[in-house]
């Protein structure tokens, strides 16, 4: 992989409701916040929205489908908005330079996460192993 290289996109979603108790019951993370909509109404939410490891996961997948999950040194995200439930979020990444990591040639890559109307939800970077 080198600087010059495209990062392709990766689109998921809309996030429904199934997607959010799939990934309860998988990850443990129970909260009711994230899968019953009156929990989430007391809180003062209009509705459920996704678990924050579950976007940040996705959002992973950018890199990793690009770089291979063996290049992958460092990985950290800032949650920007809640992803809604019905969302659909792009994923976009874009290699913004090379540095040196570990005693490595690597590439520092931007990372972000979309919702359709435009909202960030997550934004960070990765460093990757250069190939």
């Amino acid at each position: 992989m080198s600087q010059e290289q495209v990062i392709p996109d990766i689109v998921f979603g809309p996030i429904t409701r199934a997607t959010l108790a799939l990934y309860a019951g998988a990850s443990g993370d129970h909260n009711p916040i994230h899968i019953d909509i009156d929990f989430a109404r007391e809180a003062g939410m209009a509705d459920v929205f996704a678990h924050g490891m579950l976007s940040f996961g996705l959002l992973s997948r950018v890199v990793t489908e690009w770089a291979g999950q063996d290049a992958l040194r460092q990985f950290g995200v800032r949650f920007a908005s809640v992803t809604q439930v019905h969302d659909t979020v792009t994923c976009s990444a874009r290699v913004v330079e090379p540095v040196m990591f570990e005693g490595a040639p690597c590439l520092r890559v931007a990372v972000e996460a979309k919702a359709q109307d435009g909202r960030i939800t997550l934004v960070g970077e990765a460093i990757v192993e250069a190939r």
